[in-house]
């Protein structure tokens, strides 16, 4: 299988009340948070440093290496750890347990992606484009974006 060969299912998921793990916390795992944290505050972070900017979201915090174990009861699980072989070893140690993964940088190894969202009130607009091209995803993204700000495109309902 190749890259052009895998599809992915544009779904919403339920994740009131479900674990959700973040298992790196640099760069890549900040803006990954930075996103979440408008969804969810459900999400614990390990990794063995942290930057300063992902310490300021509403998250808990394991400051360690990534064990196995540490899977243990997460619905979903993002991996950004940079480390191309321990993606590949949270990704593994995951499947076994049947939890969905998301490998950034990797849509080889993910069951899922997440694609470029516009959030607004209860309205949210997503635009993916199959885990190939994550920048015309936020290019096209950002346009909706800019006709929502410019009151082009009108989100809430006429009362």
């Amino acid at each position: 299988m190749n890259r052009e060969d895998l599809q992915f299912l544009p779904i919403s998921i339920n994740v009131t009340n479900k674990k959700i793990l973040l298992v790196g916390g640099g760069k890549v795992a900040t803006h990954k948070g930075t996103i979440m944290a408008r969804f969810v505050q459900n999400v614990t972070v390990i990794s063995p440093e942290f930057t300063d900017e992902i310490k300021q979201l509403p998250f808990n915090f394991i400051q360690k290496e990534y064990e196995k174990g540490d899977l243990e009861g997460y619905f979903l699980v993002y991996v950004v750890t940079g480390n191309h072989e321990l993606n590949a070893q949270v990704k593994a140690d995951a499947e076994e347990l049947g939890i969905l993964t998301s490998v950034c940088d990797a849509p080889m190894l993910c069951d899922f992606v997440s694609p470029a969202i516009h959030k607004e009130d209860n309205i949210t607009i997503s635009v993916g484009t199959n885990a190939r091209d994550a920048y015309q995803a936020v290019y096209i993204r950002n346009q909706i974006t800019e006709l929502v700000n410019n009151g082009t495109i009108q989100i809430n309902k006429p009362a």
